[in-house]
Parts: C-alpha cells; structure tokens; sequence
C-alpha cells in the first residue's frame, strides 16, 4: 500500500501525522522534496518519532535549503525541480509519502505537488482546525477527485471542532482515520499510542 499525506495548507501537523501513520503500518517512509531546514528535516524528524525497527527512511529527491515554496527554493539553488528525476523508492514493504504543503504547492513553472501523486497511492488528507479550514479542506478534496485520485480518508489535527469535523465528513463522504490532539509534545510514546489507534482504520485502505 502507497499513501500519499497532503495537507489543507502548511503547519497543519502534515508530519506528525506522517510519522503516526508510518509507525502504525511500519512502513517505509519517503519525503520527495524538502524545502528548508536541513538540519532538522521531515525525514529526520518522522525517524526520531519512530519506535519500530522495520521502516526505512528513504533519502529525499529534492534538498533545498530555503524554507519557502519548492519552485523559489529551488530557483534560489539554481536548480530545477524535474519530475522525471524524482524516482519512487523501490520497496516491498508499505510506502509513506510525505507531500509539501498543500496540492497546489508550485514545484515548477508547470507542475504542482499534486502532480507528484501516482496512479497507485491512496491519499490521506490533514485537515486543522482556523477560520476557512472548511473551504480549504472541501478544495483540496475537490481537486484531488477532479484529478481521479484516490482520497482515503482525512485525518484531524489540533484542537477538536466538532461543527467543523461533522461537515466535512458530511459533505465529502470520507472516512475519518483518527485525530491527533493538541499534545503539549511529541516524543516516540505519544507517536506510538497515535499509531496503535489508527492501525485498524489504516489497514481497512488495503
């Protein structure tokens, strides 16, 4: 099974959410494009959240060192980012694929983030709670559809709104795979109760 996580926007808990599903399957995990802090990356920070021994973390195709969208960053670097040179890691276990921001995040002057997403994943979508989070998380849907993609389920982050959470599930038709709370903090033992709370939902995508 190949999932691709994407969120409604950045800093929606994208990662965190990652690293659950990543140990609750003990897949493999595979960031194609990092944007900035390389020294404290997605890819590092899923590994340090992780307690199971099995997953493999994948190197990234793409390491650009500007915090900012991957086409600018890319261009600060001198680089551009090809989606023919951005090859899926060949695994025979569970794939983990971990988007940038949002679906129309720009990768190019052509391409999107939601061009990344192959025929073959399943996509969960992160949705967070603020003013417009409805409207964002009903887009992103939407697009994704519109594109023949398979949306497997939406999960939750930071603080509960119910309102919010009943209408997107309403209006969407989408299986919840869990929520993740506004923790104080996250370590390997939060990361791991997450997972052995999600694992059955996650097993029902194969």
């Amino acid at each position: 099974m190949k999932l691709f996580i994407t969120g409604i926007g950045t800093d929606v808990g994208k990662t965190i959410a990652s690293a659950i599903i990543t140990e609750a399957l003990e897949a493999d995990y595979w960031k194609p494009i990092q944007a900035g802090d390389l020294h404290n990356s997605d890819s590092q920070k899923v590994k340090s959240f992780l307690s199971n021994k099995k997953t493999v973390i994948h190197p990234n195709s793409y390491a650009l060192n500007t915090p900012a969208s991957p086409h600018f960053a890319a261009e600060l670097d001198q680089v551009i980012i090809d989606l023919n040179k951005i090859t899926e890691p060949k695994t025979e276990n569970h794939l983990v694929v971990e988007g940038a921001g949002g679906v129309f995040v720009p990768l190019n002057s052509i391409d999107c983030v939601i061009d990344l997403i192959q025929f073959d994943y399943k996509v969960i979508v992160v949705s967070r709670h603020y003013l417009g989070s409805i409207n964002h998380t009903l887009l992103t849907i939407e697009a994704l559809q519109n594109r023949k993609i398979t949306v497997a389920g939406i999960v939750f982050s930071g603080d509960e709104n119910k309102a919010t959470e009943e209408i997107i599930l309403s209006k969407t038709g989408i299986n919840c795979i869990g929520r993740i709370e506004q923790e104080p903090y996250f370590d390997q033992n939060v990361v791991k109760e997450y997972a052995d709370l999600f694992r059955e939902n996650l097993l029902k995508l194969q």
